[in-house]
């Protein structure tokens, strides 16, 4: 578990009493205890209220609430303020303050407005961590470290420039290495001194700016970020060997590799904010990338609305039972803290609309604060059931940020290239047969799979191919698609043709690739039907067209001048079978494709429903625990077979069909 001497489920969110009265904090904690509240995250914004000028602090405030807050039973995820400088620092110190793409230097006011390599920065941020670990390191309400908050910004310094010519240096050794593996020979861009390579801003090109140059910027900056959270944690670690240290993620995780970025931190935290309108798959997928940070590990849900946000295009109410479907949805696939922003609604800034636990009438009979009360109460009930609980999954998608960063730098096939949105196609339709996935890394263990499908893997990492090769070849079922197997780690095509590495493994080679306009659609027409797949299906995005060489044609396109050639093949390889879809295909050919390999493989779904439920389960020493939640508004129906199971959040004794409400859930566990 997160902290061994908690075992139960973290309950509460960010709480900022540098913002209330005596009177108002005195009503928090009884308004905590009523709602069940056991874990609050501060101070998290509070840098310059705890050091008004350099060297002076001022924590006498902030011992009164960790002692305030432990007296009424309550923990602290205790954060670094480092996220938000005080304006002495950037006023006295300017060269913390971070110069945009576009080479103009920000101001100070915002949070997370500082260069991550500014070394006056780390220093304050250092000196300030260290104070508060050695006034803290003992207090009994302390549970974790939390540094700083939604590291993402990006700099274009001379600083950074300096850093970055550095850090190509160690990676690359020589500047003729470099050259080879940037191609900088096209357009004439040879460099002969580290000295000469420019950052990849808007001053110095446009959008054809060499994208293995962009793609080795977006590297440096997760490293340098990285290094800007080793900066805190080691201190922290100094004075608190036994107590975790983390930094949330924000929702929008593109900008960090984030399998880097937490490779040292004791676990991973996100802060999850679906966009109304959203389908429940999208904070599925990303509760599950969450989960891969860790291999596995259970994560922290650092974040997330108890109501609407305030910062989206249309910022619509949570419906009455929303914000306890979300929640049990993160603890199904792997939370073990269910936190909210924020405790209690601020009166002032640009989060003034931004939901709480605790809105602006500051009562206990609105909607909001019974349902989180209620909630509350159950996951007071569930204790430790879950806690630690591993995802058996048979079925693994090989997600990498190198692989997005680059497919999306990349100048064609299509402006409309979206990786996240690509991978969410594939993994919807594995969600909606509630068949359970693991995100995969390219260094994961591919062993204990059955089913590993690979999304637009554009970049071919070393060694890569051939795991994928035994994976099949071991019985495996891999699934590629269009733009597979194109380019090399510095985003240099391969020579040959594509998909390069993986040409024997799927059994053809791509001649070239069609992008179509948006409203352009093409078909898929089954020549070989199987069980599940016959008919025509509808395609569109991205058409390869294609040579089997050793592959099966499953399916041709429907018309154009590469009417009726391969678009869809299979290749049997070893004891597996290798799919290639060569264009994207509709949502009703996803479900037939998914239902026909799910039975190829023998993966099946937990439980079988009537009516869309989302269904998951985490296994730990105790046993499997099954969560049922129906985000939808209508009832839905599971069959539970020939078992008995109790109903956890009841206590009832339930058998053969469970009837599930519009957002009700269900958490059970077998007799």
């Amino acid at each position: 578990m997160i902290n061994e001497h908690m075992p139960f489920i973290w309950y509460g969110g960010d709480y900022n009493p540098d913002q209330w009265d005596e009177k108002t904090i005195e009503e928090d904690m009884r308004l905590f205890k009523k709602a069940g509240i056991n874990l609050v995250t501060l101070p998290v914004f509070s840098w310059a209220k705890l050091e008004p000028s350099e060297g002076v602090y001022n924590f006498e405030w902030l011992d009164e609430i960790m002692d305030k807050l432990w007296e009424n039973g309550i923990h602290v995820c205790m954060a670094t303020p480092t996220t938000a400088q005080p304006a002495w620092l950037s006023k006295k110190y300017p060269e913390v303050l971070p110069v945009d793409i576009a080479g103009r230097k920000r101001t100070h006011g915002m949070r997370v407005f500082f260069c991550v390599n500014s070394e006056k920065y780390r220093e304050r941020a250092a000196a300030i961590a260290e104070e508060m670990a050695k006034r803290y390191k003992d207090h009994p309400a302390l549970a974790a470290w939390h540094v700083a908050n939604e590291y993402g910004t990006y700099c274009y310094c001379e600083n950074c420039q300096r850093k970055f010519r550095i850090w190509l240096k160690e990676r690359y050794k020589t500047i003729e290495n470099l050259n080879e593996k940037w191609n900088t020979a096209f357009w004439g861009r040879i460099v002969y001194d580290f000295d000469e390579i420019m950052l990849p801003t808007e001053l110095n090109d446009d959008y054809r700016f060499n994208p293995a140059i962009q793609l080795d910027y977006m590297r440096f900056v997760t490293a340098s970020t990285k290094e800007c959270f080793e900066n805190e944690a080691s201190v922290l670690r100094r004075y608190t060997p036994d107590i975790p240290v983390f930094s949330n993620i924000s929702g929008y995780i593109k900008k960090l590799d984030q399998f880097t970025l937490t490779e040292n931190m004791d676990c991973a935290g996100w802060d999850n904010y679906p966009t109304p309108g959203d389908p429940v798959s999208i904070p599925a997928l990303k509760h599950d990338i969450m989960r891969a940070l860790k291999d596995g590990k259970p994560y922290i849900i650092t974040e997330q609305s108890p109501n609407q946000q305030n910062w989206q295009p249309y910022n619509k109410l949570k419906r009455p039972g929303e914000v306890r479907a979300l929640a049990y949805q993160g603890i199904a696939r792997g939370g073990d803290a269910c936190l909210f922003f924020q405790m209690r609604q601020s009166i002032g800034g640009q989060e003034k609309f931004h939901g709480a636990v605790i809105s602006h009438a500051g009562r206990e009979d609105t909607r909001i604060f019974r349902e989180i009360s209620d909630l509350g109460a159950e996951l007071g009930r569930l204790g430790d059931i879950c806690l630690d609980g591993r995802t058996d999954a048979k079925v693994g998608f090989l997600f990498d940020w190198d692989n997005w960063w680059a497919l999306e730098l990349t100048s064609g096939p299509t402006k409309d290239m979206d990786y996240l949105a690509q991978v969410h196609k594939y993994y919807k339709a594995f969600y909606e047969k509630n068949i359970q996935t693991d995100i995969l890394k390219v260094t994961s263990d591919f062993s204990k799979y059955k089913i590993i499908v690979a999304p637009l893997l554009y970049m071919m990492k070393e060694g890569l191919a051939e795991k994928l090769e035994s994976f099949v070849e071991n019985g495996g079922i891999l699934a590629a698609t269009y733009m597979t197997g194109l380019a090399d780690e510095n985003d240099r095509c391969i020579f040959g043709a594509y998909p390069g590495k993986l040409r024997k493994l799927m059994g053809l080679w791509v001649e070239e690739t069609d992008a179509l306009f948006p409203e352009e659609r093409n078909s898929i027409i089954i020549r070989k039907k199987t069980k599940h797949l016959k008919g025509v299906y509808s395609s569109g995005f991205l058409c390869d067209i294609l040579h089997p060489e050793t592959a099966e044609v499953i399916g041709e396109y429907g018309k154009d001048f590469y009417e009726g050639t391969p678009c869809v093949t299979k290749n049997v390889y070893g004891k597996g079978a290798a799919y290639y879809l060569g264009t994207e295909p509709d949502e009703e050919f996803l479900e037939d494709f998914v239902t026909e390999i799910c039975e190829e493989a023998g993966v099946h779904p937990l439980l079988e429903s009537e009516g869309r439920v989302e269904i998951c389960a985490r296994e730990n020493q105790k046993g499997q625990v099954i969560f049922l939640i129906n985000h939808e508004q209508e009832p839905a129906f599971v069959k539970l077979g020939a078992d008995t199971y109790e109903n956890l959040l009841t206590g009832k004794t339930i058998n053969g069909t469970l009837q599930l409400n519009s957002k009700d859930v269900a958490v059970l566990k077998k007799r």
